[in-house]
C-alpha cells in the first residue's frame, strides 16, 4: 500500500467513506488533512451506519493511528461529541486518535460570522454549512488564528482570544448590527476543551515522518471533492481549503516525494450539495428518482443533493489536478434501472466548445453539456461478486468513463456494504 492519498474527484459526497474504510485495513496510519466538521464520511458496518465528521475513518479498524492533521480546522465541541458518539458504539479512540498541535481552532464567533455573511450576501451566497469553517481559515491566512498549541498555553491563548474577540465584536456591531461576544464565557469554556483534548495532541509531522522512515503504510483521507478546492474548484462556490491531493502534504507536514499513489473517487453519476454550477443536472423528475434510489442527502447537513449525469470534463480535470493514478467508481447500482445513460464529454458556450474545465464561472453556469449516450444494462448489479459478474453494458459504460478521464478503474462499488465492492 505504501503512502496513498484518496481524494474526491467531483464535488464531494462520492462515497469516499466506504472506500477509505476498506483500504484502511491495510494502513497503519490514517490521516485527515483538510476541512472541518463541514464534511462527513458515511461507512456501513454490518447493518449499522456510522457517520464521521472529523475523526478519520480508520478508527473503525483496530490498531490504527488516526491523525487529524494541521490542515484541518477543529471545533472542539464537535470533536469531543464525535469521540463520545464513537464510545457509545464501543469504539474507544484513546489509543488511536492524534491531533496536530498546529491545527487551527473554530470558535463560536466563526460560526456566527459564517451565517451572518450568508444572510447579508444572499444573492451570491455560497451555501455553507454554517459551521465556521471559512471564517476560521480566514483568520488562519490573516495570521490572527488560534491553534491547538495556543489553546494549551493559557497566557498565549488569553492574549490571542482577547484580540480576536475585540476585532469580531467590532465587526458584529458595526457591520452586522449583531450583539457582542463575551470573552469570559468563551475563555472558560475553551480551557475546559483544552484539558480534554490535550492527551491527543502531537506534532503530526514528526509522527508521520518517523512512520515513513519505518516504512509504515499511510492513508491520507481527503474531505469534500476536487471541484470544491479553493484554488481548482468552481470558485467562489468552494470550500476554504485545498481538498486536492496536494493538500495532503501541506495539511500533514510531509514532503510530496513521500506520496506513492493517488486514488480518485467518483460516482457513476454526479452530485453536489449547496450552491454553484452543476452543468449536467437532471430534470426534476429524474432528479427525484435518482435522489430516492441513491439516498442522496448530505451526511453532515441532511440537505438533498443535486444530481446529474456523469461529467467527464470535471473528472478529467480532477485526474490532472490531483495526479490521480486510478479511480474507484461508486454507486453503479443506482443506475441499474436506467435504459439510457448520458456522459458529458464537453460544454458549449457562446459558440465555443470546451473540452477542458473552464475557470469562467459564467461559462459554467450557462454552458450546455455535450452528451454521449450509452445503453443501460437494466439488471441488478448489487449481487455481483467480481467485476466479470457485471452486465456487459455496465462494463462498457465503465470502460468509456475510464477512457474519457484518462485513468484506470481499480474499484467498483455496487452497494453500501463493505462486501459490495469489486476490485478490477
Amino acid at each position: 500500500m505504501s503512502n496513498l492519498v484518496i481524494v474526491g474527484a467531483q464535488w464531494g459526497d462520492e462515497g469516499k467513506g466506504k472506500i477509505i474504510d476498506i483500504l484502511s485495513k491495510d494502513a497503519d496510519y490514517v490521516v485527515r488533512y483538510q476541512g472541518g466538521n463541514n464534511a462527513g464520511h458515511t461507512v456501513v458496518v454490518g447493518k449499522e451506519e456510522i457517520i464521521l465528521h472529523l475523526i478519520p475513518s480508520g478508527v473503525l479498524h483496530k490498531n490504527k493511528v488516526c491523525i487529524i492533521g494541521n490542515g484541518v480546522v477543529i471545533d472542539p465541541e464537535a470533536l469531543l461529541a464525535e469521540v463520545s458518539y464513537l464510545k457509545a458504539k464501543k469504539i474507544n479512540v484513546n489509543n488511536s486518535l492524534r491531533i496536530s498541535d498546529s491545527a487551527h481552532v473554530i470558535f463560536p464567533y466563526h460560526k456566527i460570522l459564517d451565517k451572518l455573511r450568508e444572510e447579508k450576501f444572499r444573492k451570491t451566497k455560497i451555501g455553507t454549512t454554517g459551521r465556521g469553517i471559512g471564517p476560521c481559515y480566514t483568520d488562519k491566512l490573516s495570521r490572527g488564528g488560534i491553534r491547538i498549541a495556543d489553546l494549551l498555553n493559557k497566557r498565549i491563548f488569553k492574549e490571542k482570544l482577547e484580540a480576536n474577540i475585540e476585532e469580531k465584536n467590532a465587526i458584529f456591531t458595526k457591520v452586522y448590527n449583531y450583539k457582542r461576544y463575551s470573552f469570559k464565557d468563551i475563555y472558560a469554556q475553551y480551557l475546559k476543551y483544552a484539558k480534554k483534548i490535550k492527551p491527543y495532541v502531537c506534532n503530526c509531522s514528526v509522527v508521520l515522518n518517523e512512520a515513513i522512515s519505518k516504512r509504515k503504510n499511510i492513508l491520507f483521507e481527503g474531505a469534500q471533492g476536487t471541484l470544491l478546492d479553493v484554488d481548482h474548484g468552481t470558485y467562489p462556490f468552494v470550500t476554504s481549503s485545498n481538498s486536492t491531493a496536494g493538500g495532503a502534504c501541506v495539511g500533514s507536514g510531509i514532503g510530496p516525494t513521500k506520496i506513492d499513489k493517488v486514488i480518485g473517487i467518483v460516482k457513476a453519476y454526479t452530485t453536489r450539495v449547496g450552491e454553484g454550477p452543476l452543468p449536467t443536472e437532471f430534470s426534476a423528475d429524474l432528479l427525484k428518482k435518482i435522489r430516492h434510489i441513491g439516498k442522496e442527502f448530505g451526511a453532515t447537513t441532511g440537505r438533498p443533493r443535486r444530481c446529474g449525469w456523469f461529467d467527464a470534463v470535471v473528472v478529467k480535470h480532477a485526474v490532472a489536478i490531483n495526479g490521480i493514478n486510478t479511480i474507484a467508481v461508486t454507486k453503479l447500482d443506482v443506475l441499474d434501472t436506467m435504459p439510457i445513460l448520458k456522459i458529458c464529454i464537453g460544454y458549449k458556450y457562446k459558440g465555443k466548445i470546451y473540452e477542458n474545465f473552464p475557470a469562467d464561472i459564467e461559462a459554467l453556469w450557462k454552458a450546455k453539456p455535450i452528451y454521449e449516450e450509452c445503453k443501460g444494462w437494466m439488471k441488478d448489479t448489487t449481487k455481483a461478486k467480481k467485476y466479470s459478474d457485471l452486465p456487459n453494458n455496465a462494463r462498457k459504460y465503465l470502460k468509456r468513463i475510464s477512457n474519457l478521464v484518462g485513468a484506470k478503474i481499480q474499484i467498483v462499488s455496487v452497494g453500501s456494504d463493505r462486501n459490495q465492492t469489486l476490485f478490477v
